[in-house]
């Protein structure tokens, strides 16, 4: 990879220099990573070991949870060991391959809220076709062309950035290898490449977004001819979603769907995909989920019944 480059390594800047602020954000960042760990994994374990897994909300739900621990953990372990370090260093080699896995796990995660936005719309808005159209070969279907979609955003990605001279300075100002720190490093002109930056990674965010948002005003549009207890239901399985949705799009598209340029704020923007929607992701679909929350206390409760004799 290196015959492109003079550069054999990059100095990340981080979230901050000093050292005090460095401590407390490694404590806050090893805590919401213990976090994301927990909350992802008591979901998946309670979906799988209860019959929620048939329903095809669930099973997509389960996936997100995987691809949410995928994601993050491409990205905080690396970021709290430099909080620790004096010197944050990461090879070319490494940056292209944290560059290549945090598109490629980000971009199952859009394609899955953009499933499970689908599969509201069928349940909802035509209850009558959905238990044949959502059968388990449609949800497998589906979360394999989330990893397609997800490979082929992640590749294009890569290969953009893979060919890009880096003659000097090496130092990234932010705390992972993303396109538009390294474009502002390469020694050759981006400016094309960073229009196609846009429109990969900025118009898959934006359709995304926009399919989503149009999928719930259909959702609005059909429950209100409903009774209230069935638009409440409706109403309180689909707010845990659009919570979902805002917390890692809202950001997202901050970021990329501009010109390819970067400013101080982005790394607190990606904050916000990166750590803080995987680490709410399983509070908001439990506490607000009255079939996630009978899962977990019945599977749970049943572990413990089970030591207890």
């Amino acid at each position: 990879m290196e015959k492109n480059s003079n550069v054999t390594e990059f100095i990340l800047l981080g979230l901050s220099q000093n050292k005090n602020i460095e401590m407390l954000c490694f404590v806050l960042f090893l805590l919401c990573y213990i976090a994301i760990w927990t909350g992802n994994l008591l979901i998946m374990i309670s979906i799988m070991c209860s019959q929620l897994i048939d329903q095809p909300m669930y099973f997509l739900l389960n996936y997100l949870s995987l691809s949410d621990l995928c994601y993050t953990s491409t990205v905080t372990p690396k970021l709290m060991a430099d909080l620790l370090a004096e010197r944050k260093a990461i090879s070319y080699n490494n940056c292209m391959i944290q560059l290549f896995t945090t598109h490629f796990f980000g971009g199952i995660e859009i394609f899955i809220l953009t499933g499970m936005a689908y599969d509201r719309y069928l349940a909802i808005c035509k209850p009558l076709h959905y238990t044949v159209v959502m059968n388990r070969q449609k949800c497998n279907t589906i979360i394999t062309a989330c990893c397609t979609g997800g490979f082929i955003h992640s590749a294009s990605q890569f290969l953009l950035t893979i060919f890009l001279p880096f003659c000097g300075p090496n130092e990234i100002d932010h705390y992972f290898c993303d396109v538009y720190p390294l474009l502002k490093l390469s020694c050759s002109n981006t400016q094309i490449i960073g229009l196609l930056v846009i429109a990969n990674s900025g118009l898959i965010a934006l359709v995304t977004f926009v399919v989503l948002i149009l999928s719930y005003f259909f959702i609005l549009y059909t429950i209100r001819e409903y009774s209230v207890e069935s638009r409440h239901k409706a109403l309180s399985t689909c707010s845990s979603h659009v919570m979902v949705v805002v917390l890692f799009f809202a950001p997202a598209l901050f970021i990329y769907i501009r010109p390819a340029t970067t400013f101080p704020e982005d790394k607190v923007f990606a904050l916000f995909y990166t750590i803080i929607a995987p680490m709410f992701n399983p509070l908001i679909y439990t506490l607000r989920n009255t079939e996630m929350k009978n899962a977990l206390k019945k599977v749970w409760c049943h572990q413990i019944a089970l030591k207890g004799k």
